[in-house]
């Protein structure tokens, strides 16, 4: 598979606008995705906040299994408060509420000292595709930053006032450089990397190996995938989702569309696909 890179124009833009906005804020919230907790961590973010206190939201909780529950707790014993949500759901504003109130506590009672009564500026950021106006949205009650599903969607910053807090939501950046692509792939999986620069169907042949090896009764649950080589594995998905052309010949675009979609919509189950190596590998245990 070749070699996964994509860092446009707009994003070297977005990161300068961070770094000129980071002393407008007084903390700072990491949006990850909680199925690929250290994949979605983008290292070069976490370097240009400096001593900014940080906490690291694991969305998309409710599509990750107990794997995402592992790299939480492992976050957080290496000091890194990390909290499990997923923005979609309205129960979750609580639990991310009090993290942040928790995270700024100390400065809090020191502006509360001085008679100083104003709330507090976080800026969210994260690479694309994990959630973060969605994160913005949960807190702010209502839809008052721009969703979408698909990479690269919020281009500009954007504030928005909540009860407590005013937030900055900021454009999604990927590391100008993915090193580890292993990482690379599963943040092609799961979308935060633009479809229109990937070839699907090698996506796709990456993916199913990957599967078969962390959640094979998922692949045979939903497409009777009885393992074999990745190719094998892909003609059977297709195969039964009725993906043959004329002759006989599979449908490998519309399958490689299936997988992936069936991924991202979490019909193959609850995933995670990184493990405390990969948190150890990006610094974030």
């Amino acid at each position: 598979m070749k070699n996964i890179q994509w860092f446009p124009g707009h994003m070297a833009k977005a990161v300068r606008m961070m770094e000129e906005n980071l002393k407008l804020c007084d903390a700072v919230v990491f949006v990850l995705d909680a199925r690929a907790p250290a994949s979605s961590f983008n290292p070069r973010l976490a370097d240009m906040v400096g001593a900014k206190p940080v906490l690291y939201i694991l969305n998309k909780g409710d599509l990750a299994d107990g794997g995402a529950d592992m790299a939480a707790s492992a976050m957080q014993k290496a000091g890194k408060p990390a909290v499990r949500i997923a923005a979609t759901m309205p129960s979750s504003a609580r639990a991310l509420t009090a993290a942040m109130e928790a995270l700024t506590a100390e400065k809090r009672a020191r502006l509360a000292e001085k008679g100083v009564n104003k709330p507090l500026r976080f800026l969210v950021a994260g690479i694309p595709n994990t959630g973060k106006s969605t994160v913005i949205n949960l807190l702010a009650g209502g839809r008052k930053a721009q969703v979408g599903d698909k990479a690269g969607v919020t281009r500009a910053k954007q504030w928005v006032r909540c009860d407590a807090f005013e937030l900055l939501d900021t454009p999604g950046t990927m590391p100008p450089s993915l090193v580890n692509q292993t990482l690379a792939r599963r943040l092609a999986y799961l979308g935060s990397v633009n479809d229109d620069i990937l070839d699907r169907e090698e996506v796709a042949l990456a993916l199913l190996a990957e599967l078969w090896e962390k959640y094979p009764a998922a692949l045979a649950e939903r497409y009777g995938i009885d393992g074999g080589a990745p190719l094998a594995m892909y003609e059977q998905l297709c195969r039964r989702r009725g993906f043959v052309l004329k002759g006989n010949d599979y449908d490998y675009s519309r399958g490689a569309i299936a997988l992936l979609d069936d991924l991202r919509k979490g019909r193959l189950g609850k995933i995670c696909l990184d493990n405390a190596d990969d948190l150890r590998e990006v610094g974030l245990i």
